[in-house]
């Protein structure tokens, strides 16, 4: 049964993306050794979409406000990528991070997966 996700994110500069995500997202993390971080992330959903050819993937964080995320954001002396567009399925924009890649933040304005699914993984 599966019980998780586990992400895989590449980067040039991975020490200060982890900083990132640790100090600037403020997410847990766990040190599997020699500070090779993991990190505890919120619950989580997947889509899949069509595409010409396989391989490429994206990954987006979730937001309940996209406007006070990116003041949160701008506090901590990071700015979002362009401006927040509006899309059907929510609003999004683009976070860099230090390492030179980016993240997709989004707010949703569809139904969650993952608020159908109770602990122990049964779906509602």
């Amino acid at each position: 049964m599966i019980s998780g996700v586990h992400a895989l994110l590449y980067s040039k500069d991975p020490v200060a993306d982890r900083v990132f995500f640790r100090d600037v997202l403020g997410l847990a993390s766990v040190d599997s050794g020699d500070g090779w971080l993991i990190f505890a992330l919120p619950p989580a959903e997947l889509a899949i979409h069509p595409a010409e050819d396989n391989g490429r993937h994206q990954l987006y964080l979730l937001c309940d406000d996209i406007e006070a995320t990116a003041k949160m954001l701008a506090q901590k002396g990071v700015q979002l990528r362009g401006p927040i567009e509006e899309r059907n399925w929510g609003r999004v924009g683009t976070i860099p991070l230090p390492g030179g890649g980016e993240l997709g933040i989004y707010q949703p304005n569809h139904p969650l997966a993952h608020s159908r699914v109770m602990p122990g993984g049964a779906v509602r």
